[in-house]
């Protein structure tokens, strides 16, 4: 287990290495995250979650917050749907006095499937959203797959090490069809129950009409989970 664990650890650190050199500034996100799990004994639950992103590493020049909550419900343990709204912020990092040049409303609906191969994990997660975009309106549809290994328990819980790795894809009805893709890799410590830390790589690219480009950000992202009296196994996700 030891010499899987290293491997994984090498292997990340090795895509990160590569990543952050393929660029001059590397971003971070951090996000913090609340959640009440839902399953088939407890079917609601929901999620409150903050965000904010940089230009810089480490906080530095903060161009981007956005603040989101939803409430799911557990068609059974493999099946989660959940309708969400949220409101995102974005400044010019060139010029953070100036005030915020995009501010969008959002609502979205989504259905959460998992899969268990083994000891790991994989989660296809479909989104619909509904987006008010400064004064304009625009629909837009998501994929992700998202891939859980923990290193030294079969499931999920406390006292877990862990790699997550997902990769999702936005589209919308309008050109260009292929707006962005989103991938990730990190790792990740239930600490408790309830605590789960999360740090790795994130990797954006956007394609627009004016043209396409990529940022490699510093993900850290740290979740607290509400105890349920009759808990299931959860995922450690990014909710965005």
């Amino acid at each position: 287990m030891r010499r899987r664990l290293s491997f994984f650890i090498t292997l990340l650190s090795f895509y990160v290495s590569t990543s952050f050199a393929q660029s001059n500034k590397t971003g971070t996100w951090g996000i913090l995250t609340f959640v009440l799990p839902s399953n088939k004994d407890q079917r609601w639950g929901g999620y409150a979650e903050s965000q904010a992103r940089t230009d810089e590493l480490l906080f530095n020049r903060i161009f981007y917050h956005e603040f989101k909550t939803g409430i799911s419900y557990a068609i059974d343990n493999n099946y989660v749907a959940l309708i969400g709204t949220g409101r995102y912020t974005t400044y010019d990092y060139t010029d953070l006095d100036k005030g915020p040049t995009t501010r969008e409303n959002r609502l979205w609906e989504q259905l959460t499937f998992t899969q268990y191969l083994s000891r790991i994990k994989f989660e296809h997660r479909y989104r619909i959203e509904q987006r008010w975009v400064n004064a304009g309106y625009r629909n837009r549809f998501r994929y992700r797959l998202n891939v859980v290994v923990p290193f030294n328990h079969k499931s999920m819980g406390a006292k877990t090490a862990f790699l997550s790795v997902f990769d999702e894809i936005f589209l919308n009805n309008e050109q260009p069809h292929f707006e962005r893709n989103r991938v990730a890799a990190s790792l990740g410590y239930q600490l408790s129950s309830s605590i789960t830390l999360q740090a790795g790589w994130l990797n954006q690219y956007n394609n627009t009409l004016a043209g396409t480009n990529d940022k490699n950000n510093l993900l850290i992202n740290v979740s607290y989970q509400i105890k349920r009296k009759k808990p299931s196994e959860q995922l450690p996700t990014v909710k965005d």
